[in-house]
């Protein structure tokens, strides 16, 4: 309901293993009960294709977010297959990484050794100029989001744990950063 009235344009369903784990059934009644102008982001690690394919396939997600191993070969039959967008997690250390071909957007983020955020920001100037959409990760929330996006413009702006009060996500805190968002967005062209 707290994103319902908000208004983000994604939310994420994390099926890889976390303490946000949702399994199929509990992220299709969610889906069933999101406001259809949210897009729903299934979040895997080292998932099998299949697995993941057929979550978009039955229309629980719109999107597939990949956080592990995933190569570009993986990506390229995911997409043969299920015809998904695919956003793929890249990890920032202190230069730029080679960005995923075959994904159609690549998502920054400072990933920990379990392949999830670590809740912490990176060197955003390392971003400075790219070129291609992208989804900016790592430990935004609304004290610091103005900031990323002024400075760097990206296609979107993912947050987790900076939507969340004691490991609960926050009804307040995910309206006051769709609002921060809203307002630093550019007029149409």
């Amino acid at each position: 309901m707290a994103v319902n009235r908000a208004l983000p344009d994604y939310i994420g369903f994390v099926f890889a293993e976390s303490r946000r784990k949702v399994d199929a059934d509990t992220a299709a009644m969610l889906k069933e009960k999101l406001d259809k102008r949210i897009k729903a982001v299934g979040v895997f690690v080292n998932e099998a294709i299949e697995s993941a394919g057929d979550l978009f396939r039955r229309g629980i997600i719109d999107l597939i977010q990949l956080h592990g191993d995933e190569d570009n070969e993986y990506i390229r039959r995911l997409k043969e297959k299920y015809g998904c967008p695919v956003i793929k997690a890249v990890g920032i250390r202190d230069k730029l990484p080679v960005l995923p071909a075959e994904a159609d957007y690549a998502l920054f983020d400072k990933l920990s050794a379990e392949r999830g955020g670590t809740g912490e920001t990176f060197d955003w100037a390392i971003l400075k100029g790219i070129g291609t959409p992208y989804f900016l990760a790592g430990g935004l929330s609304a004290d610091n989001i103005a900031a990323a996006v002024r400075l760097l413009r990206p296609f979107c702006i993912d947050v987790s744990s900076g939507a969340e009060t004691r490991g609960v996500k926050d009804a307040g805190k995910i309206s006051e950063i769709v609002r921060l968002v809203r307002g630093l967005r550019s007029p149409p062209r």
